[in-house]
């Protein structure tokens, strides 16, 4: 069912007729407003961060990308591994960051663990694939891509909570737009947009 509101204005300017039969025909002699409307019926809701379970094959790697793609949010992948005492103290505060909501008001994000020394991880070549060359690292993959020129390899950045909210808040601006995570090429003569 469509309605058709109009303005009392508008209305007096109506031929008998036009309004007997239902039919509006009208000359308009000063332009309408035009308002947007959304016709969802249900609330509009925050897009949540997604904690995956840790990457300990190719598939399970690829399903996570494709999960993210889809929902056009950030893959945040921690590169890590069982022999990497520094990996253990960086992952419980990335993962605290990431369940408290960090990103969320940004888009949200998808994060995971890829375990860089199993067996099915090593023998893909998924490392080598991504130039991972140091451990821990940080990479981030939107619309499926790796983001090499947001990636963190330094572990004391990684420690630094105010570096790490930020970075997360970057990447969730994405919105699989690829790259820029703020905004577009514009933005660098007149500003960032918000």
């Amino acid at each position: 069912m469509h309605t058709l509101l109009l303005r009392p204005t508008l209305a007096g300017r109506l031929s008998p007729r036009a309004k007997s039969y239902k039919t509006v025909i009208a000359c308009i002699e000063e332009p309408l407003s035009v308002s947007r409307v959304h016709f969802s019926t249900s609330p509009k809701v925050g897009a949540k961060n997604q904690v995956y379970a840790s990457v300990r094959n190719p598939d399970q790697f690829h399903t996570y990308q494709l999960l993210s793609a889809s929902s056009r949010t950030p893959l945040l992948t921690m590169w890590t591994a069982s022999y990497c005492p520094t990996c253990k103290v960086v992952e419980p505060l990335i993962r605290e960051l990431v369940e408290s909501g960090v990103g969320e008001a940004e888009g949200g994000v998808g994060y995971c663990e890829v375990e860089y020394d199993a067996p099915d991880v090593m023998s893909a070549g998924l490392g080598m694939t991504y130039m991972i060359s140091a451990l821990p690292t940080l990479l981030s993959f939107d619309a499926q891509e790796a983001q090499v020129e947001t990636k963190v390899t330094d572990a004391r950045k990684m420690a630094n909570r105010q570096f790490l909210e930020e970075w997360m808040r970057t990447e969730a601006r994405r919105h699989g737009n690829r790259g820029g995570g703020g905004g577009n090429f514009l933005s660098n003569f007149f500003g960032k947009s918000k």
